[in-house]
């Protein structure tokens, strides 16, 4: 019974938020400094094991040295009844994944403040040496007052520790959100963030993923090796230039993403002044209008339908939980073009041997 819970005799548990495949989060009642917060607590099966449990502490830790409007703030950390918790800010309010359940789609103004927030957050933790590599709408929580916050900083990593050429066989993260180079194994950047926030904006305006299989495995491929669908495709009222920047930085290689979500955010904060600015964007009742012209001379913008409802795109697929997934090993011949390029400037290199030896025997001829 959560009237009797009582963890560390300090934080007595009031209501069960919600859960997921690692552990379950709590309201609580912290019995010392008299406020309401939030706990969570380790499922007891991963507290017994002890990468769980170094990964739940470093959760902890990364997180408690963070201090951000859009973070959640970490109190407390502890042991109980064969159970690690983590006490946190309580936060009112839902996560965003819920909201686009709920609503279908998101309009413009609310979808660029909100990431502009996501952004100043995730911005922060690069700006502090921190990847959060588990960047998804389930871990952006919005209050009443649209005041966003960033959790679960849990397979976070420090820039400091991540080795450009580290390759590993386990992959660790959300398969709907990870970047390509995290669905390879490969080492985890700030740009990886990038990626993951534009598939929570390409959700959050289009109300479907850009990417959708029923497989961790078959989700890691898509993001290595399929580009994904316009967003205009599903809601044509998106401007060009915000679809741009969601094919920007939804590229498969970190360099021609932004590298930083603080820069991400800057962009999203010029496009909202540039439509505030034009009078054009959004109609009297908050709803995208569609700019229709990629050339800002000839943008044209049309109404939606009055009356239309968003609609809810129900989602096949996986559960959007953390996973661990394996990375098939890499065969020879996907890399034929390196080695045939390789082969070509080595020749190209050796024939020009014979002529600087000729050259040599020009300048000097033997006596």
């Amino acid at each position: 019974m959560l009237n009797s819970t009582v963890l560390g005799d300090r934080y007595h548990l009031e209501e069960r938020l919600g859960s997921g495949g690692t552990a379950v989060v709590y309201r609580a009642h912290d019995l010392t400094l008299e406020r309401t917060v939030a706990i969570k607590i380790l499922r007891k099966d991963y507290s017994k094991d002890t990468e769980f449990r170094d990964r739940f502490h470093q959760e902890a830790k990364a997180a408690a040295n963070l201090s951000h409007p859009n973070i959640v703030t970490i109190h407390d950390f502890g042991y109980s009844a064969d159970q690690l918790f983590i006490v946190m800010e309580f936060v009112p309010g839902t996560d965003i994944k819920s909201l686009i359940k709920e609503r279908g789609k998101f309009n413009l103004p609310e979808t660029i403040d909100l990431m502009s927030q996501a952004c100043a957050g995730i911005g922060y933790a690069h700006r502090a040496g921190l990847v959060h590599c588990d960047m998804k709408p389930q871990n952006l929580l919005v209050t009443p007052d649209k005041r966003l916050k960033v959790v679960d900083f849990g397979i976070s990593r420090a820039l400091a520790n991540i080795h450009p050429d580290e390759q590993s066989d386990l992959v660790w993260g959300s398969p709907q959100y990870f970047s390509p180079e995290q669905a390879a194994g490969l080492a985890p950047s700030p740009a990886s963030d990038v990626y993951s926030l534009g598939v929570v904006l390409y959700e959050m305006m289009t109300g479907r993923l850009p990417f959708i299989a029923s497989t961790p495995e078959e989700l890691a491929q898509q993001h290595r090796e399929m580009l994904p669908p316009s967003p205009r495709q599903f809601n044509p009222f998106i401007p060009v230039s915000l679809e741009q920047v969601l094919l920007k930085v939804l590229a498969k290689e970190p360099s021609s993403r932004y590298r930083t979500a603080d820069q991400l955010g800057r962009v999203l904060k010029a496009i909202d002044t540039s439509i505030n600015e034009t009078g054009l964007g959004v109609n009297s009742t908050g709803k995208i209008l569609a700019e229709t012209a990629s050339s800002p001379s000839e943008r044209i913008f049309s109404r939606p339908a009055e009356g239309r409802e968003p609609v809810q795109i129900q989602q096949p697929g996986v559960e959007e939980d953390l996973v661990i997934i394996s990375i098939p090993k890499r065969s020879m011949g996907s890399d034929w073009l390196t080695w045939f390029l390789a082969f070509i400037a080595l020749v190209s290199i050796g024939g020009l041997i014979p002529f600087w030896l000729w050259v040599y025997y020009i300048l000097n001829p033997p006596i």
